[in-house]
């Protein structure tokens, strides 16, 4: 199988793949599977051969989620794998927003050596005081990979903790300590923080979420970290309130021309997952989830199609990606059932409007059904495995 790659991948990652099952390549045709970080996807046509592309980060806003779906392009993600490397700097961005270090530093690089630099610090240092996060609240805005990691070490900070998700998984909540308050609307955490952490993706509903109305709602010199996506927040209303002294910070991974050199923004370039520890953790994911969908049909952390996974029984397996539509599960079976074909076992599960089904058969000669149910409406890919 052809895997083709976008950016560079980690070897620890790619070492997972069999050799002599994958070629993994920038310059494969005809993939089966695509593996990238941050390359821009969504100017590429993609062949009818691709089963899947894995994401090896979090955010998927570089991938074209829906013409992959109506392809029948399996998209995954590899959700947690950086959370580390994000959680320690979302504390860097905390303290750095406490503390002005960063322009503590700037002065003692202007000073001459030759001068008295002792008592000239001594001096000058009273400039620089900043304030203790011990005893601060922080709210989280999001309670998955990242922000449960935020949330628990704030706790050993001496941090009072206030966390908001109104849709957080049974296992997070197992993950997530019982000191954090759980917060039941935003505006109790906006009323209450003064930290507000952001760990939500970002999508139709979530773009600008922290905009003037939210902001309005938050306590003076507020510090607001974003190292999640840049679109969540309004930068015009967060320059505003910089303005007004309504707010102390806003620290941020995603710089850009409206923000930059804005008095009271912290920028950091894009670090959040630039460890040589998350990259590894990711490739080794993402790797790890690609082989077992395009060898099992397995399918974890994907955007466009519910979490399952099947035992393997019978002689081959049938995998259907399709629109979730009704009488789709009798239309499969009675199709394979026609050609004379024993079902094993079989699974559905769907996510939307798609959904996937796979048929444990007994039999491998499958050629005359995956022709007959290539050609059902709405069965977007057929997959023999």
């Amino acid at each position: 199988m052809n895997i083709k790659l976008y950016n560079k991948i980690s070897n620890k990652g790619l070492s997972r793949l069999d050799k002599s099952l994958y070629t993994c390549s920038e310059d494969v045709e005809n993939p089966d599977g695509i593996l990238v970080r941050s390359a821009k996807l969504h100017d590429i046509e993609f062949n009818k051969e691709l089963k899947a592309i894995v994401r090896a980060g979090a955010g998927v806003n570089n991938i074209p989620i829906d013409r992959c779906s109506e392809a029948g392009i399996v998209v995954f993600n590899t959700p947690g794998a950086n959370a580390n490397a994000v959680k320690e700097l979302v504390f860097a961005g905390m303290l750095l927003s406490a503390r002005p270090v960063f322009d503590a530093m700037s002065w003692v690089e202007t000073l001459n050596g030759d001068e008295d630099v002792a008592t000239l610090v001594e001096k000058e240092k009273s400039k620089f005081v900043g304030n203790e996060i011990r005893g601060k609240k922080i709210g989280i805005i999001g309670l998955g990979a990242i922000g449960i990691k935020v949330a628990n070490l704030a706790l050993h900070f001496g941090m009072e903790v206030y966390g908001y998700d109104p849709y957080i998984s049974i296992d997070a909540a197992w993950q997530l300590s019982r000191k954090v308050h759980y917060a039941k609307t935003l505006d109790e955490l906006y009323e209450k923080c003064d930290y507000i952490s952001i760990h939500v993706p970002l999508n139709g509903k979530t773009k600008n979420m922290i905009n003037d109305d939210a902001i309005a709602k938050m306590k003076d010199n507020v510090c607001i970290l974003n190292f999640a996506r840049g679109g969540l927040v309004d930068e015009d209303a967060v320059c505003t309130a910089l303005d007004e002294g309504r707010m102390k910070n806003y620290v941020c991974d995603f710089p850009n021309g409206n923000i930059l050199h804005k008095k009271g923004v912290i920028c950091i370039p894009h670090l959040g997952a630039s460890t040589p520890e998350s990259e590894d953790n990711c490739a080794i994911m993402a790797a790890d989830q690609l082989s077992d969908f395009l060898e099992n049909g397995n399918i974890l952390n994907s955007i466009n199609l519910p979490n399952l996974t099947l035992d393997r029984s019978g002689e081959a397996r049938i995998t259907c990606f399709h629109k979730n539509t009704p009488n789709m599960i009798a239309q499969i079976s009675q199709t394979i059932s026609g050609e004379g074909i024993n079902i094993e076992n079989l699974i559905n599960k769907s996510k939307d409007e798609y959904a996937y089904t796979m048929v444990d058969v007994n039999s491998k000669s499958l050629d005359a059904v995956i022709a007959k149910l290539d050609a059902v409406d709405d069965i977007l890919k057929v997959t023999q495995l």
